[in-house]
């Protein structure tokens, strides 16, 4: 991708015209609201700032330029949130309750409920989180229960031990007791967005107890398919790992009684940008049916030589005895925002239940 085809940074969806879009909004609710001092705090150095930390600048200038006391900001605020256009903005409401709102939890966190649905208040409860988990979830617990699919999301996402772009709840880490009503409530949820939720909040607890992810499990109904939806993305990294119980949940059978055959990782050579084509053949070894998790690793190469591996879902495959299924998967070698790619020798290797079989690798240039 050219500089000149390139998306715009995540950050630049705060922008100028953004922030003056937000003090429209405000003047016309709040006819005290100081647009000029609101527009002075949101742009000072604007171009500097992360997406996250532009969120932030909106809070402050709420802060400082809304009229009243917090209850009275907070009022203008909700009020605000329909007429926004735009996640981040709305999640800049959010963060105010988060930085102005913690001496309040009552008012605070039945505005967090409101404000989700137009931008996500899953970082903005943490805070509330930290300061009185019992409180919070007790709330939170209750938001599983709401007819709103976002505010449901908001009660499993927004108490994720390991939330990304979020500090970790430390207590949550340690142990994950206090979570189980949230994740029971919500197991047979009819959203994917909820359910997706759920998944990766008991993904994060599978790293710190997995024991416990596996005996919370235990009395889960994984013929209702939501539930096994849920409970296959839950266990991604113990799959990976080739973990027997996670494989026995998931239906797959244990070990791999398979080999991998013809691997081609193409080209051998190839520039930063490009694409990699990993093709083989898949054939079992034993005389019974077996089902089978397939991924494949690629070790990034790091900026300093080393290598990070990352694991990737490639398909289940219910292979018959001694029968073989054809495989083959593209890869885009293009840098993100969450991976930047580096010259050097990557290598490659098809996981089977966890096991590597093979293994290739290819060239990767700066073009």
């Amino acid at each position: 991708m050219t500089q000149e085809t390139a998306a715009p940074a995540l950050k630049d969806l705060i922008n100028d015209s953004a922030l003056r879009h937000v003090a429209d909004t405000l003047g016309g609710l709040a006819p005290n609201f100081d647009r000029r001092r609101f527009l002075a705090v949101t742009r000072s150095g604007l171009a500097e700032l992360s997406i996250l930390q532009r969120v932030h600048r909106i809070a402050e200038g709420l802060s400082q330029s809304l009229p009243g006391t917090y209850g009275d900001q907070l009022a203008v605020v909700i009020a605000a949130a329909p007429e926004l256009r735009g996640a981040f903005l709305n999640m800049g409401l959010c963060d105010f309750v988060a930085s102005y709102g913690l001496a309040d939890p009552t008012a605070s966190l039945k505005a967090l409920k409101r404000l989700t649905p137009y931008g996500t208040a899953e970082f903005a409860v943490r805070p509330f989180l930290r300061q009185d988990l019992a409180r919070t979830l007790k709330v939170m617990t209750s938001w599983a229960e709401d007819r709103n699919e976002h505010v449901r999301r908001l009660a499993s996402e927004g108490s994720r031990p390991r939330l990304p772009w979020s500090f970790r709840l430390a207590s949550l880490v340690t142990n994950p007791a206090p979570l189980a009503p949230i994740l029971n409530a919500l197991r047979e949820d009819e959203s994917l967005y909820v359910r997706r939720s759920v998944a990766n909040s008991l993904n994060d607890v599978t790293k710190d107890h997995p024991d416990w992810v596996f005996d919370h499990l235990a009395d889960w109904d994984l013929s209702q398919p939501r539930s096994a939806w849920i409970v296959k993305h839950a266990l991604r990294s113990r799959i990976k790992q080739g973990d027997a119980r996670a494989l026995r949940l998931i239906g797959a059978s244990e070990g791999a009684q398979a080999q991998v055959e013809g691997l081609s990782v193409s080209p051998a050579r190839l520039s930063i940008g490009g694409e990699v084509e990993i093709a083989f053949t898949l054939r079992s070894t034993a005389e019974v049916d077996q089902r089978l998790v397939v991924d494949y690793r690629i070790h990034y190469v790091k900026k300093n030589g080393s290598a990070s591996p990352k694991v990737f879902k490639l398909r289940t495959v219910a292979l018959a005895g001694l029968g073989s299924e054809p495989l083959r998967i593209r890869r885009s070698l293009r840098d993100f925002t969450t991976r930047t790619h580096h010259a050097g020798t990557h290598r490659v290797e098809v996981l089977v239940n966890g096991q590597a079989l093979a293994s290739g690798v290819f060239e990767l240039e700066r073009s």
